[in-house]
């Protein structure tokens, strides 16, 4: 620790923007944290507290750090260190504050172990851009890894430092496009591995002249990028509790009935986990992205996907077997999505629902009396559609505080008139700088 060195206490917000305050990291006092006000979480994604925000100016809370949230950023070139402590924002007291984010997912965690006996096992997979007008080389080739470099080995090194476990660096599909991926982890260290790794990633990008952008869309043709979340069930002995070889897909009665609920209640679950206006330019046919609610096998455009496993020598299909949803992006803020799909399997544990039909054909070639029979459901197709998914979802809304989803309805309210007038282009280059 140098002398001088920061701590920053830091909370994700509605709108996926990591906020909070720095202070000498001698001086830190992980008990007690640091002062913090309910408006804050009224701040919109260009920047300015919303209209229609429950929260004005009286109020008082705090940021409590997590102890095991901990992580030391060090290696960015010409950056000093910095700590950061991810924190639960409470009264004044230590009580917890309903509308925090991190205690809702918190709480769907508990939830799913008492009351199943269960606990996931997740990591996101992230896609950003490197916004250069520079010749695209290659996709996914050898060249286009070598260009990004040395960003690619230092981020590497820097995630690893700071404890991320990175597991995959590649070149992807779009124009100067990245992928990132780090180790499965608890829920809890899971989200705050992605809220960590996104800022880190653009820390770095800009202490090297560049822009990493994780916008859903950077042009309205382009390649999106998506933030796919991997997870799979471990009973209370963390045993794989995924697998069962004679079930259709080898899903569990478990898994099952979880992933039935989150295609039930995925329609309601988009106003968090695609919670901007573009990202539902990204959720459109033929993107490799999701626009109907199904499981799908060996299939990249379903919303649920069972992913494929390997059979080798020590390798059984138990310990490997997981689902991916697919229908998220960056402005989802990561501890509410993986809450609410937690929350979603756990309403199908409850009510027992039976597995849902795998599908390995493309969507277009599924007629509308199979999807009627088989519960497929369109997605939404705009924001505006999302949000009204969510009030019209008494069992998704009855998650929250009131205080909760009128704020965040605010937010997104606020940011639809913003984006009044502007065509698609437009949009997505509002978003780009944010995101």
């Amino acid at each position: 620790m140098t002398e001088h060195e920061l701590a920053f206490v830091a909370t994700n917000d509605l709108c996926a923007i990591t906020r909070g305050r720095a202070m000498p990291l001698a001086r830190l006092d992980p008990e007690a944290g640091c002062g913090w006000v309910p408006a804050n979480l009224g701040v919109g994604a260009f920047g300015s507290i919303v209209e229609g925000s429950p929260f004005d100016a009286t109020g008082d809370l705090r940021l409590l750090p997590d102890p095991r949230s901990l992580t030391r950023i060090d290696g960015v070139p010409g950056r000093p260190p910095l700590t950061v402590l991810l924190a639960d924002i409470t009264h004044t007291d230590g009580t917890p504050w309903a509308c925090c984010p991190r205690t809702f997912l918190r709480r769907a965690a508990a939830d799913l172990e008492q009351e199943a006996g269960l606990q996931l096992l997740a990591a996101f997979e992230h896609e950003f851009m490197l916004v250069t007008d520079a010749p695209a080389p290659p996709p996914m080739s050898l060249q286009a890894m070598l260009r990004a470099e040395p960003l690619g080995t230092e981020l590497v090194g820097i995630l690893a430092e700071a404890g991320l476990e990175p597991e995959n660096w590649l070149a992807e599909y779009g124009r100067h496009q990245c992928e990132i991926t780090v180790a499965a982890a608890d829920a809890l260290t899971a989200a705050d591995r992605a809220v960590l790794l996104r800022d880190i990633v653009r820390n770095l990008a800009h202490a090297r002249g560049q822009q990493a952008s994780f916008a859903p869309l950077l042009e309205p043709d382009a390649v999106g990028n998506g933030v796919h979340v991997h997870f799979s069930l471990r009973d209370a002995a963390g045993v794989p509790a995924m697998y069962d070889a004679a079930r259709p897909g080898g899903l569990s009665a478990a898994a099952g009935s979880f992933a039935a609920g989150i295609i039930r209640h995925a329609r309601a679950l988009l106003a968090f986990t695609a919670a901007s206006e573009v990202s539902y330019l990204r959720l459109a046919p033929h993107r490799w992205s999701a626009t109907h609610a199904f499981l799908g096998e060996r299939n990249r455009e379903s919303m649920l996907r069972l992913c494929p496993t390997f059979e080798l020598p020590g390798r059984g299909p138990a310990g490997q077997l997981n689902l991916e949803f697919r229908a998220g992006d960056a402005t989802g803020n990561p501890w509410l999505v993986l809450g609410v799909l937690i929350r979603a399997g756990l309403e199908g544990i409850r009510a027992q629902l039976p597995a849902p039909v795998l599908l390995d054909r493309p969507i277009e070639a599924v007629g509308e009396e199979e999807r009627h029979r088989t519960g497929i459901a369109r997605l939404p197709g705009s924001l505006p559609e999302a949000l009204v998914a969510l009030q019209e979802d008494p069992v998704v809304s009855g998650w929250f505080a009131p205080e909760l989803l009128q704020v965040h309805r605010a937010l997104k309210l606020d940011e639809l008139r913003r984006l009044e007038g502007l065509d698609d282009a437009g949009k997505c280059r509002s978003y780009a700088s944010v995101y």
